[in-house]
């Protein structure tokens, strides 16, 4: 017997299964000791993203970034299986007698090949365990092998479950605040409206999807590599946005509730500092001010042009700075790891919402149907268009 050999099978079987136990059964913690998972992903995206920085075209690499949350997950899931196949043909190595068909040697690369068709359950017949410990081995594989199966067609679906959910809310976000979503967008859309609970509503809304947002990244981390369909939306954005949204509502708007902003608020802030930790963001100190006082300014006249007038004066800017201070830097960690563009509070250039841009409008408005509706449709807030 190689004890060796025994050892190390073991160490590996049980590292994989250990890993694939937290990551798939009991996924719920911020702070995790170290997991073949976690450094896979750390290593990987290091050198995925570094590709990624050297393509000069935004949309080439929005998709090359893309690949990468489904691939690096059908990634792991083959190394966890390679994982196993290789533990357990170094345990038969170290402690199984076997015999083969035309009583060829017995080595390692066989018994890899053994361990790999017993994993699969193929079963080919040609490597034969001959000892009651061989074979015990290979039941014990085998067994393992269906439940790999069966942890791969419950993991892929959950995932996918949670990604679809999180993008729902993000693409009604579209048609709410805009392509990509601003505070600014937000709050003249939805501010001005004589119905607090129509505001309250949908903050109530955005705190749910904000709780929701930080379970499943908490149980399944892989989410946070997978972006959304268009490329000027993304789950950190529309978390971002809220953050704005309600932080401007708590430093003061004259006519507008802030109960349900505060519990929004804190919601959110929870979310983007423990997301920002399963990242592994690093906190910058250099980030640039994502609200210079021009742009402060212009949303500032922008949005009493709209009806809703934000409070003035040295207590509500003190304000509003201490609340940013509380998610800013955590945002802006996230996105620089994950290659993210925040969204800005105000956009100065004039883009269409998503919803308003079709494949067809040119040609439409070359046969002259409907061009004064096609001109309309730039740049101007949702309910202008109904």
């Amino acid at each position: 017997m190689n004890v060796l050999s025994v050892i190390a099978g073991v160490a590996v079987v049980l590292l994989v299964l250990l890993d694939a136990f937290e990551s798939v059964v009991l996924p719920r913690r911020v702070r995790r000791s170290f997991r073949v998972s976690s450094w896979y992903y750390r290593r990987s995206w290091r050198n995925w993203s570094f590709v990624a920085r050297h393509i000069q075209a935004p949309s080439r690499r929005e998709a090359m970034l893309g690949y990468f949350g489904p691939l690096s997950l059908l990634i792991l899931l083959g190394l966890w299986a390679v994982g196993l196949i290789l533990g357990f043909a170094l345990i038969q190595y170290g402690a199984g007698d076997h015999i083969t068909l035309n009583n060829q040697p017995v080595t390692f690369g066989l018994l890899l090949y053994h361990s790999g068709e017993t994993f699969y359950t193929l079963g080919y017949g040609d490597v034969v365990p001959s000892s009651p410990l061989s074979r015990t081995l290979s039941v014990f594989e085998a067994g393992m092998g269906f439940a790999f199966l069966g942890v791969v067609i419950g993991y892929l679906p959950t995932i996918y479950a949670a990604f679809s959910i999180r993008e729902i809310e993000i693409s009604l976000f579209d048609a709410r605040a805009g392509s990509p979503p601003t505070a600014y967008e937000l709050l003249s859309r939805y501010g001005k409206n004589a119905n607090q609970q129509v505001l309250d509503q949908m903050l109530r809304g955005w705190e749910q999807w904000s709780a929701r947002l930080l379970e499943s990244h908490l149980s399944y981390p892989p989410l946070a590599f997978f972006r959304s369909q268009h490329n000027n939306q993304s789950w950190l954005g529309a978390l971002t946005v809220m953050l704005d949204t309600s932080s401007l509502i708590i430093a003061g708007i004259d006519g507008v509730a802030l109960d349900q902003a505060r519990l929004t608020f804190a919601m959110a802030r929870h979310a983007v500092v423990d997301l920002a930790q399963v990242a592994n963001a690093k906190f910058d100190p250099d980030a640039p001010d994502r609200l210079p006082e021009e742009e402060m300014a212009l949303m500032r006249r922008k949005l009493q042009e709209r009806g809703l007038q934000l409070h003035d004066g040295e207590e509500a800017e003190t304000k509003l700075e201490s609340l940013r201070v509380m998610y800013e830097p955590y945002a802006q960690a996230i996105a620089q790891t994950l290659l993210i563009t925040l969204p800005p509070w105000i956009r100065v250039d004039k883009t269409r919402d998503n919803w308003l841009a079709g494949p067809w409008d040119r040609l439409i408005q070359a046969k002259g149907l409907g061009e004064s509706a096609h001109v309309k449709h730039v740049a101007q807030p949702v309910e202008d268009h109904f």
